[in-house]
């Protein structure tokens, strides 16, 4: 019988946390789900994300181009156009990310009144 490999197992379990911790990133998600109606420029996805600040958001978007899952694309214009979109990584994940979302508005109902249940017995 084959021992088990821990360091090979903790090797994994490492890259898992760290690549959940980026792709379950709030502005990740929003980022995505809005790069998957189409490519975007900077200012536009600002808009379309919301109430995210241009430092965060041109992190994330660092943070998503070195992972694999959008692309930059700089236009020679003056000034430089930027246009951002999901590679074929992106649009593989684009799919857990929708199944997310959907299941977040399908529960929205039940979510809400374990909240008011929680916060009753915790008030009283």
């Amino acid at each position: 019988m084959q021992a088990p490999d821990y360091q090979a197992e903790t090797a994994q379990c490492v890259f898992i946390g760290r690549m959940l911790g980026r792709v379950t990133d709030k502005w990740t998600v929003l980022i995505v789900r809005v790069l998957g109606r189409g490519p975007c420029r900077f200012n536009a996805l600002r808009r379309e994300v919301g109430e995210i600040s241009q430092k965060v958001l041109a992190s994330t978007l660092r943070d998503l181009e070195e992972n694999g899952l959008v692309s930059r694309t700089v236009t020679p214009v003056n000034p430089p156009q930027v246009e951002y979109a999901l590679t074929d990584l992106g649009r593989d994940f684009l799919r857990p990310i929708r199944g997310l979302a959907e299941w977040v508005l399908e529960n929205a109902a039940r979510i809400e009144a374990a909240r008011a249940e929680y916060a009753a017995r915790v008030s009283t």
